[in-house]
């Protein structure tokens, strides 16, 4: 989707180049007009996915994606030896610049490392840069809105590590008691705040001050945030940063932050040296130089007073549709939201549908979300008995609080004929 027309419709970056795909690559062309398309017509209520610009976009199509450059640019000074490519004077100095600009979106001095594929490559990393296989994490649990790569048995993290999860209480909120008695009792390596599916502001102060009462101080206990689907809110000073609190805290940057899909993990300057190893050569080899040219893009946009209110409109559009959910009777996780997203647990009003069903059903009317587990989940993680929705994307498009409470009515009808 060209996100700058005025009317918001579908149109290619560039007809030339389009033009030679439908010529030599018809069934590729074919499919990016395609999902260009259904992005077009469908309502996008995913939390987690968003709209870059066409200048991010052209960023990521630059001639930077020819350049191989494992290593880093030589003027870092975390120990590093320099690229293991010749020809690397130019990304050298996009590199340095896009980290520059990443520590003044969140207006810090930590260490930034912009070369993590993902959230979850950026996860990964971070993890292997200050723990050993079978040290102990302890995360939200992934059924009160936990990340795959906080623990699941099915992903690295908990193949890897010893995982233990704190909860929330009976109202939703994060049990923030059940973390102090979770250090003191497994006393963990690594203490993890973040989630994917989670609708309330995140104390990290209160978790790092919970952290340091609780250990013994035998060993030094890594407190880690992973602020992916809220970074956008601690950019525009929306939601508690957690910088100058947590030691590492990594972010994707396609969700509130509006860019391409990539990650990037921060640090006290102290463990630079470790992430830097982590990301490379431990767990990755050339950085995507295109990808991190689109970082910078979005870096600078970060930076805008445009980019502050449209995170602004994000939180009061998911407030709006929230509080308009219940009152039509939902169940909504917590009783409403302080970010830009929420749940609703249809365990109670509409136990009879999963989440997996309301999903299929709205997609069939172009609404698309997600199914998502709710507090006290009794289904699959396949079936769910709740949805996950959020305002990112769609206030890309220009919608506002009416659009999204026109939605909502629109879901409860749908949701009141299956």
């Amino acid at each position: 989707m060209n996100r700058n027309s005025e009317n918001g419709s579908y149109t290619p970056i560039d007809e030339e180049i389009n033009a030679v795909l439908k010529n030599e690559h018809p069934y590729i062309a074919k499919l990016i007009e395609e999902e260009g398309r259904r992005q077009e017509d469908t309502i996008q209520l995913i939390a987690s996915e968003n709209f870059p610009s066409d200048a991010v976009r052209i960023a990521a199509a630059s001639p930077f994606v020819s350049k191989y450059s494992e290593g880093y640019p030589a003027e870092r000074t975390t120990g590093n030896t320099g690229r293991y490519y010749g020809g690397c004077e130019v990304v050298d100095k996009l590199e340095e610049y896009c980290c520059d600009t990443w520590r003044r979106v969140f207006d810090t001095d930590y260490h930034v490392n912009v070369q993590p594929h993902s959230g979850s490559s950026a996860n990964f990393a971070a993890y292997m840069s200050v723990l050993k296989a079978g040290d102990t994490i302890l995360a939200m649990n992934l059924s009160n809105g936990g990340h795959l790569t906080h623990g699941s048995p099915v992903n690295f993290s908990g193949k890897l590590f010893n995982n233990v999860f704190y909860d929330v209480g009976s109202d939703g909120f994060i049990d923030y008691d059940d973390i102090g008695r979770k250090v003191a009792e497994y006393k963990p390596d690594l203490v993890l705040a973040g989630a994917s599916a989670y609708s309330r502001k995140i104390d990290f102060a209160r978790i790092k001050k919970l952290i340091d009462e609780n250990s013994d101080g035998a060993k030094p206990v890594y407190f880690m945030v992973d602020m992916s689907h809220i970074a956008g809110l601690v950019a525009a000073g929306d939601h508690p940063s957690p910088f100058g609190v947590a030691d590492i805290i990594t972010t994707t940057t396609h969700k509130t932050l509006r860019g391409t899909r990539g990650g990037l993990i921060f640090c006290r300057p102290e463990l630079a040296k470790k992430i830097d190893g982590g990301v490379f050569p431990c767990c990755q080899g050339g950085a995507l130089q295109h990808i991190i040219a689109a970082k910078a893009v979005t870096a600078e946009e970060c930076l805008t007073q445009e980019y502050k209110e449209y995170i602004h409109k994000v939180v009061r559009n998911a407030d709006a549709m929230c509080r308009e959910f219940i009152k039509m009777g939902y169940d909504v996780v917590s009783g409403g939201t302080e970010n830009h997203m929420f749940l609703i647990d249809l365990s109670k009003t509409h136990p009879e549908l999963s989440g997996n069903q309301v999903q299929h059903v709205l997609e069939s009317h172009n609404i698309i979300l997600n199914k998502n587990c709710v507090p006290n989940e009794k289904r699959s993680p396949v079936q769910t008995s709740g949805v996950r929705i959020g305002t990112p994307a769609m206030t890309t498009k220009g919608y506002g609080e009416e659009d999204f409470i026109a939605v909502a009515h629109k879901i409860d009808e749908i949701i009141r004929s299956i």
